[in-house]
């Protein structure tokens, strides 16, 4: 008994000597061949440049018997620095912490673990950069010396007044968080942090809490999350719990989003969105986050764009080559004003986003705004979107609209882009190639049975005709906004009406402007029957030449030929009236439709008008009263025109050359 007495008063004393010895040694001596050994492992240079020191702390876990008389080590270490890569732009350090407070758990240290019971972080600056290549540094060379046999055990973890700055400099992101650790109330123990910087000359600000970051290391757990952001004009807000935090394997958020437009969501979240009005959305994301693995799912989500709602389920898959988005969109009351941001029509936000340099110039009517086709080869795209009822102020009856987005390795589809107007219906494909600089279109349209008396609901007269409106026509094109493709087309324009009325107050319900114009001039303000109109349009390289354009009526026949340039918007139509029969005194005469889109011309044909007026005022002053009357009078052609012929010309298949290409075969370069 006195040898194992004397043995294990002996281990005591040389435990107490051990640790006396540990506490009085200068522990600033050891920091050089500690800054040596931890640079070496991590291929960076380390240093501890104030003190370094130890004290020993009681247990903090609840243990029974001897264990609990045995103290744990306490290091703390004052300015310790960890260096950045050579190629990192911000600065020297990649980390500087003012103060690092540690607690081992001795007896793990026997079964190759480092048992961290507290880790303390004061006023810990982080700075993570990702440059345009993706090279981050937050990733360290690896050692080929095998696998290690120790690992690290961190029970519980605290910062106080904590900052991290991330920048990357491909998306131009540079974004500041400061965390601190929650030590009173509810969730004590969690963090809260606050947000601001720059995202793509966006200003960034937000704030929020969650869990404590040693719970994220918890199996079957809640980890509670909330937070609220704003990227420019984008508001989002997110409340909700990550199940099983250790592998992320359920997220269920409830996801607020208020923003000018859904395509300034691809900074945040790498997907591309259209273009649209002011919009706001709510729905719940749940789903799963994983190295290569995530998909997340906005289920049932409702909002609006603009005055339209909108509605559905979005899921993104991340896979490879490419992460996919599908799922389904639905609209019970769509404006159809908020669709001209599809297609580049400038709002005031976009304008004020995207700056002077790319405004829509105030004498171009066509949408010059590029399609960013940069985005396209980002992420593969399946949606479909169906509008129930279509609203526009011209009362226009739109119904039904239909549309399966495709965007497949950087081709953008629309296939079909099918809506119903006035009891008809409008069937088209849209094919973009964003691959290609310029960027290569196709176009095909069909309008089918559009009958003129549901065209026009609020015109009484109207009702009592049978016309119909059909049409084709196939474009090719190469260009990077709606403006440069349709200046660059190629392809033909074929259209028809069987039969029905016309008059200035119908044109002015749809507002065709110019179109109300020339009827004003060529019939008067007041409606004539339509035998027939038939089209027939060439385009070559934006310019639209007519080919043929004949409109019958009861009283005249209408002949048309010209061009309009939709590369410069430029109009050159002469329209020429052929009264039928015998009408008298008819000043009718050719004029013309010069201008812009935004600013049309028409005049008459001077010279003609004299000539009939001045040869009514020699026969008036030569002959009797009656005989000025013949110089106003046109014969007109002896039959009406043959429709039947026109509407079977018209209805011939337009034909179109590949995008880029002119009906000869040359670019236009080669042109």
């Amino acid at each position: 008994m006195k040898i194992l007495l004397g043995g294990a008063l002996g281990v005591i004393a040389l435990l107490v000597l051990i640790l006396a010895l540990l506490t009085l040694f200068d522990w600033n001596r050891a920091k050089p061949w500690i800054n040596q050994k931890v640079s070496e492992a991590t291929d960076r240079h380390f240093a501890i440049n104030g003190d370094l020191s130890l004290s020993w702390d009681r247990p903090t876990t609840p243990y029974l018997g001897w264990r609990r008389w045995i103290p744990w080590p306490h290091l703390r270490a004052h300015d310790v620095t960890l260096g950045n890569p050579d190629w990192a732009s911000t600065g020297p350090d990649m980390a500087r912490i003012q103060q690092l407070d540690f607690n081992v758990n001795l007896l793990p240290l026997l079964r190759k673990t480092i048992s961290v019971s507290s880790l303390v972080l004061t006023e810990p600056n982080l700075n993570l950069e990702q440059d345009e290549n993706g090279r981050n540094n937050w990733t360290f060379k690896k050692k080929d010396e095998g696998k290690s046999a120790w690992h690290m055990v961190l029970q519980d973890i605290s910062i106080t007044k904590g900052t991290v700055r991330l920048v990357a400099q491909a998306k131009k992101a540079d974004v500041t968080a400061r965390i601190d650790t929650i030590t009173d109330g509810e969730n004590t123990g969690g963090i809260r942090w606050k947000i601001s910087g720059k995202l793509d000359r966006d200003k960034v600000e937000g704030s929020g809490r969650a869990g404590s970051l040693l719970s994220l290391q918890e199996h079957n757990s809640d980890y509670p999350v909330e937070a609220e952001l704003k990227v420019g004009s984008t508001e989002i807000s997110a409340k909700g719990t990550l199940n099983d935090p250790v592998h992320l394997s359920a997220l269920d958020v409830n996801l607020k989003i208020l923003g000018a437009s859904m395509s300034q969501l691809f900074p945040l979240t790498g997907i591309v969105l259209p273009a649209t009005p002011k919009f706001s959305t709510e729905g719940r994301v749940v789903g799963k986050i994983g190295l290569g693995s995530t998909r997340l799912r906005y289920e049932k989500f409702t909002g609006k764009a603009g005055n339209s709602d909108i509605a559905g389920t979005l899921e993104y898959i991340q896979q490879k080559p490419r992460p996919l988005l599908r799922g389904e969109i639905t609209s019970s009351y769509l404006n159809f004003k908020d669709l001209g941001a599809l297609v580049g029509a400038d709002s005031p936000e976009a304008q004020k986003k995207r700056g002077a340099e790319s405004k829509q110039p105030p004498d171009k009517v066509l949408p010059v705004q590029n399609f960013k086709t940069e985005r396209w080869s980002k992420i593969d795209a399946q949606v479909q979107f169906s509008g129930a009822k279509i609203v526009r102020t011209e009362n226009l009856p739109i119904d039904n609209l239909f549309t399966k987005v495709s965007l497949n390795n950087g081709v953008l589809s629309l296939a079909p882009l099918n809506f119903g107007i006035a009891g008809g219906k409008l069937s088209s494909e849209v094919k973009i190639d964003g691959h290609a600089d310029p960027a290569k279109a196709f176009m095909k349209i069909a309008a089918r049975g559009i009958k003129l008396r549901n065209l026009f609901p609020s015109v009484e007269s109207m009702q009592a005709s049978l016309g119909e409106i059909g049409g084709n026509a196939e474009l090719t094109a190469a260009g990077n906004s709606i403006a440069a493709l349709l200046g660059s087309s190629n392809g033909e324009i074929k259209a028809l009406i069987t039969e029905g009325s016309i008059s200035k107050f119908i044109l002015e319900a749809i507002g065709l402007n110019v179109g109300s114009a020339i009827v004003a001039k060529v019939f008067g303000d007041h409606e004539v029957k339509l035998n027939c109109m038939a089209s027939d349009f060439k385009v070559t390289d934006g310019l639209v030449d007519t080919r043929m354009f004949v409109l019958d009526t009861e009283d005249a026949t209408i002949f048309m030929n010209g061009s309009v340039n939709l590369a410069t918007e430029k109009l050159n139509l002469a329209i020429n009236p052929q009264s039928k029969g015998v009408r008298l005194i008819s000043f009718r005469a050719p004029f013309y439709v010069q201008g812009t889109f935004k600013k049309p011309d028409i005049s008459v044909d001077k010279g003609v008008v004299a000539m009939k007026a001045g040869a009514a005022t020699v026969l008036g002053t030569a002959a009797a009263p009656l005989a000025a009357l013949l110089a106003l009078v046109n014969p007109g052609p002896a039959e009406d025109s043959p429709c039947g012929q026109l509407l079977a010309q018209a209805q011939k298949k337009p034909e179109a050359p590949p995008p880029g290409k002119t009906a000869s075969g040359k670019t236009a370069t080669e042109k």
